[in-house]
């Protein structure tokens, strides 16, 4: 009976103990920021995608070069979506009427 009890606290403590480790596992993600700018009173076109070197981007599929090249923000989405990056945040910066405004879009990926 002694050993029964045992076997059995044993097995609970370590079911308890395996819980605890996998629930404690934080999820490791790479940010990468990508700046649109687009011209202000021309309906939202874009004028440029600029992408500065960033260590997020060191071993993965994409690259700054094809980033650069694409020609709308849809394109852009598109693309980082089908890379597997998911769309996070976006946050604009205006300061005159007629200046461009500058978007920064925010993906990440998992490790």
């Amino acid at each position: 009976m002694k050993l029964l009890m045992n076997r059995v606290l044993s097995c609970f403590v370590f079911l308890l103990i395996t819980t605890v480790v996998v629930s404690q596992e934080v999820p490791k993600y790479d940010y990468l920021e990508i700046i649109v700018v687009q011209k202000a009173n021309n309906s939202g076109r874009v004028k440029r995608i600029k992408v500065q070197e960033q260590k997020s981007l060191e071993g993965k599929q994409i690259t700054i070069k094809e980033i650069e090249d694409l020609e709308g923000t849809s394109d852009l989405l598109y693309y980082m979506n089908a890379a597997n990056w998911e769309f996070i945040d976006r946050q604009s910066v205006v300061s005159e009427e007629n200046d461009p405004v500058w978007m920064s879009y925010i993906f990440r990926k998992r490790r």
